[in-house]
């Protein structure tokens, strides 16, 4: 059977309708195409830590979807390095900034500009300055934190005795708090036996963090624990007992990767240790940072913030929240949990 033949105008005004269908369809679908780039900057690269931070930025990314992570940082803890990161992701244009900061005043300026080109941006882990910075998420709460690690020394060593702390910079805004909540800790009648003797700086790097151990049981003998509240200082400071042979007589506890406590654990160096899941710490500050892209807070002190599966929580009248308690893991648990991170 033949068909019968449309008229021209006809087939010219249905294609129209066609083309624009399509246009109408692109305009509709290409926010959705079109992936927000969150650009993840770290305290530095190659650190084990905040490898699996990126693992649960990706796990969140590929969760929300139409999110690309862009996981960078410096190769060294420095403040220059990160301000050059942020410099540039400005020109890429992304849609948020998610930072640990080495330094919480001299990103700041940087980070501002970049918000006043409508990036969002959040810090996470080590805080920027309140100003530059839209909200901050800490893995946990900073007293929490300070009692923990005091807790676990006193566990390790009795009631008396030196202690000393290795530190990653001068700088780092979490390690200064958590260091100073150490004091105040401390300074409880329960812990008055406990004396802390030095802070010792590593900058995040492992040679200078075994060396400055080194130096601590040089300049005091008599020391008995060492706190590192850094995952790379806590590794270093066990090897250096380790390989000076004071096992049994120095102790080293502090906030460490199951992955890399666990042999230090089994040969005696380290009693145990403590750190919340860097997994989810990562998972929650895209979650987070996803929001503010959407528009869903604006970073105002009570806003109620969706971290996803790890739950939600309430930004203070800093902006800031914490994600969780630490972990304690010791001889009966880190070997599962180094299968995981």
């Amino acid at each position: 059977m033949m068909m019968k033949k449309k008229p021209l105008k006809t087939l010219r005004a249905t294609a129209l309708a066609a083309l624009q269908a399509v246009a109408w369809g692109a305009a509709l679908a290409s926010p959705a195409l079109a992936a927000d780039k969150i650009a993840v900057v770290v305290k530095s690269l190659g650190n084990g830590f905040f490898d699996a931070v990126n693992q649960g930025a990706q796990e969140a990314a590929k969760e929300i979807k139409n999110i690309e992570i862009i996981y960078t940082g410096p190769a060294k803890s420095t403040a220059e390095g990160q301000i050059e990161i942020i410099n540039a992701l400005i020109s890429q244009k992304v849609a948020a900034i998610v930072i640990s900061a080495n330094d919480p005043d001299a990103l700041a300026p940087s980070l501002k500009r970049a918000m006043g080109r409508g990036i969002k941006v959040l810090s996470f882990d080590s805080g920027v300055r309140k100003d530059g910075r839209m909200m901050h998420l800490s893995p946990s709460s900073n007293a929490l934190i300070g009692e923990k690690l005091v807790q676990l020394t006193q566990q390790a060593i009795g009631d008396s005795g030196e202690i000393a702390v290795v530190s990653s910079t001068a700088q780092a805004t979490n390690q200064n708090i958590w260091i100073e909540e150490i004091r105040k800790v401390l300074a409880r009648p329960a812990y008055k036996g406990l004396k802390l003797v030095s802070v010792a700086y590593g900058d995040d790097q492992i040679d200078k963090s075994y060396r400055e151990t080194q130096g601590l049981f040089k300049s005091y003998p008599n020391l008995k624990a060492i706190i590192a509240p850094t995952t790379i200082g806590v590794a270093a400071a066990a090897k250096a007992v380790q390989d000076e042979k004071k096992v049994g007589s120095v102790y080293v506890t502090g906030l460490g990767l199951p992955s890399e406590m666990a042999g230090h654990v089994k040969n005696g160096a380290v009693k145990s240790f403590a750190i919340w899941n860097p997994i989810d710490l990562g998972y929650s500050s895209i979650q987070a940072a996803s929001q503010l892209i959407a528009g869903k807070f604006t970073g105002k002190p009570g806003d109620k913030v969706s971290l996803g599966r790890v739950g939600s929580v309430v930004l203070d009248a800093n902006s800031e929240a914490a994600m969780a308690e630490p972990f304690t893991y010791d001889a009966s648990n880190v070997e599962k949990f180094a299968k995981i991170f």
